[in-house]
């Protein structure tokens, strides 16, 4: 009779295997698990069954079954201390993205796996951001944790960067939801953030080990870091940032929208002018963020939060 670390080594080699057949994509795969149920029954199932759904390409890649060898690396990624596949079979998937349009089936994870369903704010901006943007993130994010929230972003350069600093600051309730795997540290300035947040927060990523940044990567990582949060605070924001995207993604997810305005004269800013003349509230302080949040924000004990979490090195 298999042992239960039996049964759970072979159910992550399925769902990473899944993860990484070629050409198949995350919708694909949630495709196969709406028609088979589990990864398990879709590597029972004929290549004629696959075809239902999958290409012949891709039904004859998965009926060849899951090479041990070929996922090694990442079964042993897996054994570290504080290393974590989260799937959508799983407890600790987070709610919030089961709301979404195409949520990740597997997500990839370092750190503490409670902050995937703790009550969580998106903070995202310009990489070119000016001091004044980095500190009002910095500040925002360590007042909104503070007050019982995590900050998500997406570590890269500029405001997200500042915003993970800003709740380490606090409390270290923050995700950096990154487009790379998790074996690779982009961009390689924040490897030293990117330690710290791992050691008191959480970092995930949808993507195999191995995947070198790439931008259509990035806009697949902003549906995650709106789809985590109760609402999206976009901090500084050039007219054609990425972070309107995120925002963007927000609004159709059903997520509140928030902007910090600036200088009619800053370039960084007319992004943020837009989103509010499109509807967004307009945010001087977090007391604005709290109050339209205060319907769907759970009651949290800011002083509980780190209760369970010790900073452990990873």
């Amino acid at each position: 009779m298999p042992s239960i670390d039996d049964i759970q080594l072979n159910e992550n080699a399925q769902w990473i295997t899944l993860n990484q057949t070629y050409g198949l994509g995350n919708a694909g795969l949630c495709q196969l698990l709406a028609k088979f149920g589990s990864p398990d029954a879709i590597f029972s199932a004929s290549i004629s069954q696959l075809r239902d759904v999958v290409d012949d390409e891709i039904a004859i890649r998965i009926n060849k079954g899951v090479d041990i060898e070929a996922i090694s690396s990442t079964l042993d990624w897996l054994k570290k201390d504080y290393a974590h596949l989260v799937t959508l079979a799983d407890n600790a998937y987070p709610k919030q993205l089961l709301e979404i349009n195409n949520p990740p089936a597997v997500l990839y994870a370092i750190g503490h796996l409670q902050w995937l369903n703790h009550p969580s704010i998106a903070m995202v901006g310009s990489r070119s951001a000016t001091p004044q943007g980095e500190k009002n993130a910095e500040d925002f994010a360590e007042s909104l944790c503070n007050h019982g929230l995590c900050v998500v972003s997406g570590m890269a350069l500029g405001i997200d960067g500042a915003a993970h600093r800003g709740a380490l600051k606090a409390n270290g309730a923050t995700i950096a939801v990154v487009g790379t795997g998790l074996d690779i540290v982009y961009p390689a300035k924040h490897r030293h953030l990117a330690h710290r947040i791992a050691e008191r927060g959480l970092i995930i990523s949808e993507f195999p080990l191995g995947t070198l940044s790439n931008a259509q990567n990035f806009s697949r990582r902003n549906r995650v870091i709106s789809g985590l949060s109760l609402g999206c605070l976009v901090v500084e924001a050039n007219i054609d940032s990425g972070s309107l995207i995120t925002a963007r993604l927000a609004t159709e997810q059903g997520r509140e929208v928030f902007a910090i305005p600036g200088s009619i004269h800053s370039p960084v800013t007319k992004g943020c002018h837009q989103l509010i003349k499109q509807g967004a509230k307009l945010v001087e302080s977090t007391k604005d963020i709290l109050e339209e949040l205060k319907n769907v924000l759970p009651s949290v004990s800011p002083s509980g939060l780190m209760a369970n979490v010790s900073a452990t090195p990873v």
